[in-house]
């Protein structure tokens, strides 16, 4: 004879902690303007462009644009 598997029961899967978003980092105020992070041309107005070392990357459609050599 086959043993049958033993299954677990199915219920309510525990609460996971995800980080927050971090967008309020692309805004900075300076006196009374408010000067906005660089966004994506392609998504739109609400996705910010991700600014590393040499480039500008879009996580949402991965779009790149690469910074000039500043000296």
């Amino acid at each position: 004879m086959v043993k049958k598997k033993k299954t677990e029961k199915k219920g309510k899967k525990p609460h996971k902690n995800k980080p927050t978003s971090r967008k309020y980092t692309k805004y900075q105020i300076e006196g009374d303007k408010i000067i906005r992070g660089k966004t994506c041309p392609r998504c739109g107005p609400g996705i910010f462009l991700m600014d590393i070392k040499d480039r500008l990357y879009c996580g949402n459609c991965r779009y790149t644009e690469f910074k000039g050599k500043e000296k």
